[in-house]
């Protein structure tokens, strides 16, 4: 919007960059262009303002396809006005000399005219398409004859207004008739899901008895495993007690050959002993057979005095001595050969019973 200074007779008018301004006096064109700034009587004065930027306008229109279901289309047309001078011609952008406002909705009324285009265009597309048809290729299709359609508008073309962009942003059907149409590609959807499911728990369950079975290998193998360590086991055991008895026999025939061998050592030097001593004896036997009495009775006193026990005192009599010398005198009498008296009075000395 121009900014308007006012003064008492004159006041002064700039506008922006983007403005087209035309002033009109007396109905002559008296400034004309972009950028305007000037001073100016108001009395005399007829201003108009146009926008040279590009606008943007979005459309919301409801529409029936060629199957009578009701549709609506949400676009967005980008237009601006290429020559102000045409526009100014046929659109009041006229603007008030003490504010600066337009008198008339100037931008309002394009924005019909361009929405009524575009939806005269577009419904010469969605009467030729089906609702499925709409929804499925209706965009693209509506987009292409809406451009086409208003760049090649004449009465667009002698405003002076030029199309820029067209954009269709949705095509929707009514709530209830878009919910049905959802409702089998949902079932499907949800089919999918149930299949996808169903494979997955048959997965598991595969998977599961996969696991199963070679638990059970595994229990068989651990079994069989087990098994084979207990016929080891015993087959050890036994073989150590065969060893052990083995061992036991062994060192039992060693003993018995051993205590067989000491036996006959034994024996032999029992035996040789017993030689020994029968030929000692017999020796000693001869050997007193030829001995006399005196002899071998001295030899038995000294057998018996082995044999008797210890003596502390011993007391001699005189009649002892005396039979004693009496007896070894007789003794050396009999050698001698002079006669047995005294040896016969020497032995009844001792007898039994003799007074020592």
């Amino acid at each position: 919007m121009a900014t308007i200074t006012r003064r008492p007779i004159v006041s002064h008018l700039r506008s922006s960059s983007t403005t087209y301004v035309r002033r009109l006096r007396n109905g002559q064109v008296v400034n004309d262009g972009i950028g305007q700034s000037f001073w100016f009587v108001p009395r005399t004065s007829s201003i108009s303002e146009l926008p040279i930027d590009e606008r943007e306008l979005p459309l919301i229109f409801r529409d029936r396809t060629s199957d009578f279901q009701e549709i609506s289309v949400q676009a967005s047309i980008t237009y601006r006005i290429a020559r102000p001078s045409a526009a100014a011609e046929r659109i009041d952008f006229t603007i008030d000399n003490t504010t600066g406002a337009w008198v008339r909705t100037p931008l309002e009324q394009i924005g019909g005219l361009l929405t009524e285009l575009a939806q005269q265009h577009a419904t010469a597309v969605l009467a030729s398409l089906s609702l499925t048809e709409v929804l499925g290729q209706g965009v693209p299709a509506l987009r292409g004859t809406l451009g086409a359609g208003l760049r090649a508008d004449d009465r667009l073309i002698e405003t002076g207004l030029e199309i820029v962009d067209v954009r269709v942003v949705a095509v929707r059907p009514e709530t209830d008739m878009e919910q049905a149409l959802q409702t089998p590609v949902r079932e499907q959807l949800q089919q999918e899901a149930d299949r996808a499911m169903f494979e997955r728990r048959a997965l598991a369950v595969e998977q599961e008895r996969g696991i199963s079975e070679n638990e059970l290998q595994n229990r068989i193998e651990l079994a069989i495993r087990e098994e084979q360590l207990v016929a080891q086991t015993g087959a050890n055991e036994q073989r150590r007690v065969t060893d052990e008895a083995e061992t036991v026999r062994i060192r039992v025939a060693a003993e018995a050959d051993a205590t067989e061998v000491r036996g006959r050592a034994q024996a032999a030097t029992v035996r040789d002993l017993g030689a020994a001593k029968a030929e000692a004896e017999r020796l000693r036997v001869a050997a007193y057979g030829d001995a006399d009495d005196a002899v071998l009775l001295s030899l038995a006193v000294g057998d018996l005095a082995g044999g008797l026990p210890d003596i502390g005192t011993l007391v001699l009599s005189p009649d002892l001595v005396s039979s004693l010398a009496a007896r070894f005198l007789g003794a050396a009498v009999s050698d001698s050969g002079l006669g047995g008296g005294a040896d016969d009075e020497g032995r009844r000395a001792l007898e039994p019973g003799d007074e020592r």
